[in-house]
């Protein structure tokens, strides 16, 4: 950081000017993209590229800053592109500032927190144009964006190798759990198993405790202080948006609108049945019921057909998937862990290299 300091103490050592938003860039609204035909433009909404047009609305490096939805999900474009109405685009002046150290300073002032309006979240033009930017000299501004540039990489780095990693994981699962015809003996899961309905509770029927109440989606809910699940268990999802959608539990949970299943270990072992059920993850969610509300049906896993290796075999499976899972999914260890701690990182050092004083707090 050394070198930056130096800039900073050569090029503004009264301090750093800050400007209005609108002294340094024109904030215009997007267009509706229907007419436009498929091309090689990319064509941005609020949620990111929504599809790639045969033309485009702007063709210089810019900001783009959601009207609506995701107020917070800023993006940098330096490439040809269009932008729907959702979503405004920065004509910058580039005399002034940097494109890319805007967007930098822009991901630090909470943008998502600035809803005008009830209902779908909404930012104005004449709010915007009055946030207080700063504007060291341009050498100042590309040496900081060089160091932030350096944070992005590593992560993006870090994020294609877990994608990679996430796409090799699902290869081997896949070729470990695809048996051929007559290879192995398949059950149906209501021979070798039980399923179990959860418990009906509410937050307000819990007693203050540390057993997670496992529902309908990927975590848990609340905590209660007693359990109706214990050792292994696989959660499937009864209803929602997450109906179909299966986990395991390793702990004391107690399990509220979803159903657990028990296999008979003499036959297969639960971590097994769980990568299973987990490779049909998409089947069973396929299996939702209902006009209304999709769910799952319990009985419907009793005629649920499995492959039963046998038991040595499905031990040596369940390593492999285990390293595998430990390294692509696991919270405490792997590359999702090292991620976090470079966007921290990242973050620390990018509000540090923000925190520029005014000249009026240089003279104070």
């Amino acid at each position: 950081m050394s070198s930056i300091d130096d800039l900073i103490g050569e090029h503004c050592p009264g301090g750093v000017e800050f400007k209005r938003l609108g002294d340094i860039v024109r904030i215009k609204n997007g267009k509706d993209h229907k007419t436009l035909g498929d091309g090689e433009f990319p064509v941005y909404g609020s949620g990111g590229i929504m599809r790639y047009a045969d033309t485009y609305a702007y063709n210089k490096p810019s900001v783009l800053i959601p009207r609506k939805g995701s107020l917070g999900n800023l993006f940098f474009v330096d490439v040809p592109f269009w932008n729907v109405d959702t979503i405004f685009y920065t004509e910058i002046d580039e005399a002034q500032i940097c494109p890319k150290f805007l967007y930098y300073f822009l991901t630090t002032v909470g943008l998502g927190e600035m809803n005008q309006a009830g209902g779908v979240p909404s930012q104005t033009q004449s709010v915007l144009n009055e946030l207080e930017i700063p504007v060291p000299p341009l050498e100042v501004q590309r040496e900081i964006v060089r160091i932030l540039d350096n944070f992005s990489e590593l992560t993006s780095e870090l994020t294609s190798e877990l994608t990679s990693r996430k796409k090799q994981y699902s290869y081997y699962r896949d070729q470990l759990l695809s048996f051929e015809e007559g290879e192995v003996e398949w059950k149906q899961l209501g021979e070798i198993g039980e399923i179990r309905r959860g418990t009906a509770i509410t937050e307000k029927e819990t007693t203050p405790g540390a057993v997670p109440v496992v529902g309908n989606g990927p975590t848990h809910n609340y905590f209660h202080a007693e359990s109706n699940r214990s050792g292994e268990t696989i959660v499937i999802a009864r209803s929602g948006a997450y109906a179909g959608l299966v986990s395991y539990w390793n702990k004391p949970i107690f399990l509220t609108d979803a159903f657990s299943i028990h296999s008979d270990n003499k036959y297969l072992s639960t971590k097994f049945l769980y990568y299973v059920l987990k490779k049909d993850q998409e089947r069973i969610h396929l299996m939702g019921r209902g006009a209304g509300v999709p769910h799952v049906r319990a009985r419907d896993f009793e005629s649920y057909k499995v492959p039963v290796p046998s038991i040595v075999e499905q031990a040596s499976i369940v390593g492999i998937l285990d390293k595998f899972d430990a390294l692509t999914n696991s919270i405490s260890e792997g590359l999702p862990r090292e991620i976090a701690l470079r966007q921290k990182q990242y973050e620390y050092y990018r509000d540090l290299l923000f925190s520029f004083p005014k000249p009026e707090e240089v003279t104070a």
